[in-house]
C-alpha cells in the first residue's frame, strides 16, 4: 500500500513539473498560429485586377462570368417590377399594391435618401441643392417630372441619373416603389383642387391655409 502511494505521489510531482515548465521557443502562443496563417494569406503571391497572366489563353487574369449567371444578390423576375422597364418601355403603373401605408413608408424613405438634395417637399430646395453650382437637383413636383411614368422614376433610383448615383445597393425593391408612390403623391398634393379633397381634409385645409 505504501509503495502504491509513493508511485501515485511521484506521478503527481512529475505532472506538476511538466505543467510548470516554460514553453520552448517553438511552441506558439495562443492565437499566434492563426495570426501567422492570416499573415501568409494576406501576403501571398496573387494577381492584381487587369494584370496579364500566362495561365489563360487570352492572357488576362480577370475572367468573364459563365454565360447565363447573375450576381447572387441580384433580384430576378419580372423586369417591370425589378427594373421598372417592360417591353422596352417604362411601366405606366406601380406594380405593387399602393396603399396609404406604402405611401407613408415611402415618405420615411424619401426623407432619408432623397430629401437631402431634392428637399423635404420635393421641390428641389435644400441646403445641398443651394451649394450644387454645377447642376441643381430638379424639383420632383415639377409637372414635367410628374409626367414621367412610375417606371422612369424607379429606374432613376436603380441606375442613377446625371450627378445622382445609383441607390440600388442601399434601397431594396419594395422601398424603391414606396418612394415612387410618395413622389407621385407629392405631385398630386400640389395640383389637387381643394374641392376634390375629402370633406374633413377640406375643413382642415381652410383652417390652416392662408
Amino acid at each position: 500500500m505504501r509503495r502504491g502511494l509513493l508511485a501515485t505521489l511521484s506521478c503527481l510531482a512529475a505532472a506538476l513539473c511538466l505543467s510548470c515548465a516554460p514553453a520552448t521557443p517553438s511552441d506558439p502562443e495562443p492565437g499566434e498560429a492563426n495570426a501567422l496563417d492570416l499573415e501568409r494569406m494576406i501576403r501571398q503571391k496573387r494577381y492584381a485586377p487587369y494584370e496579364p497572366s500566362e495561365l489563360f489563353n487570352d492572357g488576362a487574369v480577370m475572367r468573364h462570368p459563365p454565360e447565363g449567371t447573375v450576381p447572387n444578390d441580384r433580384v430576378t423576375g419580372d423586369p417591370g417590377l425589378t427594373r421598372g422597364v417592360a417591353g422596352g418601355a417604362h411601366v405606366a403603373s406601380i406594380p405593387i399594391p399602393v396603399t396609404l401605408e406604402l405611401i407613408r413608408y415611402g415618405q420615411g424613405r424619401f426623407e432619408i435618401f432623397c430629401a437631402a438634395c431634392h428637399g423635404v417637399a420635393g421641390d428641389g430646395e435644400s441646403e445641398v441643392a443651394r451649394n450644387m453650382t454645377q447642376r441643381r437637383p430638379p424639383s420632383l413636383v415639377d409637372p414635367r417630372v410628374q409626367a414621367f411614368p412610375p417606371g422612369r422614376i424607379y429606374q432613376t433610383i436603380v441606375e442613377g441619373y446625371g450627378l445622382m448615383r445609383s441607390y440600388e445597393p442601399q434601397i431594396p425593391l419594395r422601398e424603391r416603389w414606396a418612394i415612387v408612390a410618395y413622389v407621385k403623391a407629392l405631385g398630386r398634393s400640389r395640383a389637387a383642387a381643394l374641392d376634390a379633397l375629402p370633406q374633413p381634409v377640406q375643413e382642415r385645409a381652410r383652417k390652416e391655409l392662408p
